[in-house]
């Protein structure tokens, strides 16, 4: 088990809303590989990878917050194959794939509506 270190002030844990729980775990977990622990029909905590027992987020059942939220950003080794997951999985690209100073990103939409953005080095 991997020990988990917590900072002051920084992000420890995100929650996602979803409309559909189980389609959302499919989608996650067809397009990036993520596993869950469950917690019953209304929530599934994301596992840290390596981690079975730590998480690094959630899955929350309910009615999905609308785009213009706060924007959660993946990295990615190899973007254009995260492009392709995402779509393979049933995402939509809304951005990019572009260019930015520190490398190149794109903007997604999971099932339930949700803009998430994946981003790698140069």
């Amino acid at each position: 088990m991997t020990e988990q270190t917590h900072h002051h002030h920084g992000i420890d844990y995100i929650e996602i809303t979803v409309g559909d729980l189980a389609e959302a775990k499919r989608f996650y977990a067809s397009a990036f590989g993520w596993q869950f622990n469950d917690y019953g029909p209304e929530y599934a905590g994301i596992r840290r990878q390596g981690d079975a027992s730590g998480e690094s987020g959630g899955l929350r059942a309910g009615e999905p917050v609308g785009v213009g939220g706060p924007l959660v950003l993946l990295f990615s080794s190899d973007l254009d194959a995260s492009v392709a997951s995402v779509r393979a999985a049933g995402g939509r690209v809304v951005e990019g794939p572009y260019e930015f100073p520190g490398g190149r990103r794109f903007h997604f939409t999971d099932p339930s509506g949700n803009e998430l953005g994946v981003w790698a080095e140069k």
